[in-house]
């Protein structure tokens, strides 16, 4: 059985930790024995995780006979308070506790004839430059966005300076041990939904958080197949998280990952920009309408064009919506799949490509097979331009998995369409309502709050964009919980 506290005798905690990890075989776990006048100590940490400067110091100052006047060490924790003033210090003698700092990056220093370990936080945060995140870029405003590193994520968060604003935090993961910070204002949050959470968090059953932020969404919310819509908000944005945070939400912090989950989630969530905000409110009202009618041009022009085009000429004739007449329902509804498939390619491959070249790879890659495909009668103009249009609709989204999501309900409409007419379009319509409506979310609460449970002024200020002196955070507005049995 492996022992779960540490003991008195030095040699035995050094040789158990001998066989927790590969003090041996892995070459940025470091070790280091030490003479804390004639107490011997062993010290262990991580490579690149440490400020070396600082250790280098502590090491020197402990080692010194001018500082360390005792001979020897008789009282432990007297002498870290003693001693040990120039960094985050604790005491511990829990073997799990001990691991998870090591592999967290703080170090270890394990001192003869106590069993206790003492913990020396002098982390240092391999991290990348804090930049405006590419999926939600704005034209004025903050340029900043959330990192891989947890603490630095929360450093942002803590804009918003409010004694109530708090950070609890915990581990997931059996081998991955990723911590997760849950942030919220005390006298803002919905006290059931935080208890749920931190229940839902404390039963999690997993290996580890393989994707970060994403895993954790779903883990949270088990959604069905046929349930492409999200559930929950990922923003990596601080600036629309600490507003989220100031209407009451509760923000969960993953490390290693740069998005940030906002609960409890609402389908208009993902129809806001913050893009409407830094506009005036004129202006903002405008695109932000512009972005409502974006929604139903994305999910229907396509499908809707293939039903009066292939079934319905004589109404696509006198509405003028394409010359062409002489096209069999096969073949317009072929062009129709061809070419939604095509700009789907498009837009994935520019996604994935290299910023030198994706903006030429979209635009002239676009023009060449367009022009093409239209010469070997593999598509018709009129075809390109009514996907064209359905993209740019798409695209105009603030929600990459929202935009996403409709692309999937298009594709399922076009099909039903094209094979069927009519009565196709009627069940493809059927289906991605009966989808939309039974999308789940966190906690049981309402997916179309404020429209259900209805919220007059919530839902002004979701379809208007309202003065910032009149647009201030209510605790009055009720979120609206759906118990589910």
């Amino acid at each position: 059985m492996v022992q779960r506290s540490l003991s008195t005798n030095l040699s035995k905690n050094t040789a158990l930790f001998h066989a927790l990890l590969p003090l041996d075989d892995s070459f940025d776990l470091i070790t280091r024995d030490l003479k804390l006048g004639n107490t011997p100590a062993y010290w262990i940490g991580v490579n690149g995780f440490c400020k070396t400067e600082i250790l280098q110091q502590i090491f020197s100052d402990l080692q010194d006979p001018l500082y360390t006047l005792d001979s020897e060490i008789r009282d432990l924790p007297r002498y870290v308070q003693s001693k040990l003033g120039y960094a985050q210090v604790s005491l511990t003698s829990s073997i799990d506790t001990i691991l998870q700092n090591i592999l967290s990056g703080p170090s270890v220093l394990l001192v003869e004839g106590f069993a206790q370990a003492v913990i020396i936080d002098v982390r240092t945060y391999p991290v990348r430059s804090i930049s405006e995140p590419d999926t939600e870029r704005i034209t004025r405003g903050a340029r900043d966005g959330f990192v891989e590193t947890l603490l630095f994520n929360t450093n942002l968060i803590r804009r918003v300076r409010s004694p109530k604003l708090t950070f609890s935090i915990c581990s997931l993961g059996a081998e991955s041990r990723t911590d997760v910070a849950i942030a919220y204002l005390a006298d803002q949050v919905n006290e059931e939904l935080l208890d749920t959470l931190k229940k839902k968090l404390s039963q999690l059953q997993i290996t580890s958080l393989t994707m970060g932020s994403k895993s954790l969404e779903e883990l949270l919310i088990k959604k069905r197949w046929w349930n492409p819509l999200p559930s929950i908000q990922l923003t990596e944005r601080p600036d629309v998280a600490c507003s989220y945070l100031c209407e009451g939400h509760i923000l969960l912090i993953v490390d290693n990952s740069p998005a940030v989950l906002l609960l409890p989630g609402t389908i208009f969530q993902f129809t806001q920009s913050p893009e409407d905000y830094y506009n005036n409110p004129l202006t903002g009202t405008y695109f932000r309408m512009i972005r409502f009618l974006c929604i139903p041009v994305s999910l229907l022009l396509l499908p809707v064009f293939l039903l009066l085009s292939a079934y319905y000429p004589e109404i696509t004739a006198s509405l003028q919506l394409t010359p062409v007449s002489d096209l069999s329902p096969f073949r317009l509804f072929f062009y129709v799949l061809a070419v939604e498939f095509l700009l789907d390619l498009f837009k994935y491959s520019a996604a994935l490509s290299s910023s030198r070249v994706s903006g030429a790879l979209s635009i002239v890659g676009g023009l060449l097979i367009g022009d093409i495909a239209v010469s070997l009668n593999w598509a018709s103009t009129e075809v390109l331009f009514y996907a064209a249009v359905t993209m740019l609709a798409n695209l105009s989204l603030s929600s990459i998995e929202f935009a996403d999501a409709l692309r999937i309900y298009r594709i399922l409409l076009v099909v039903t369409t094209g094979l069927w007419g009519l009565p196709g379009f009627l069940i493809g319509l059927t289906l991605v309502t009966v989808s939309i409506l039974t999308t789940p979310t966190f906690a049981g609460f309402s997916y179309f709050w404020p429209l259900f449970p209805f919220n007059g002024p919530a839902l002004r200020s979701l379809l208007f964009r309202r003065p910032t002196y009149k647009a201030q955070p209510s605790k009055v507005w009720s979120r609206g919980h759906v118990h589910h049995t």
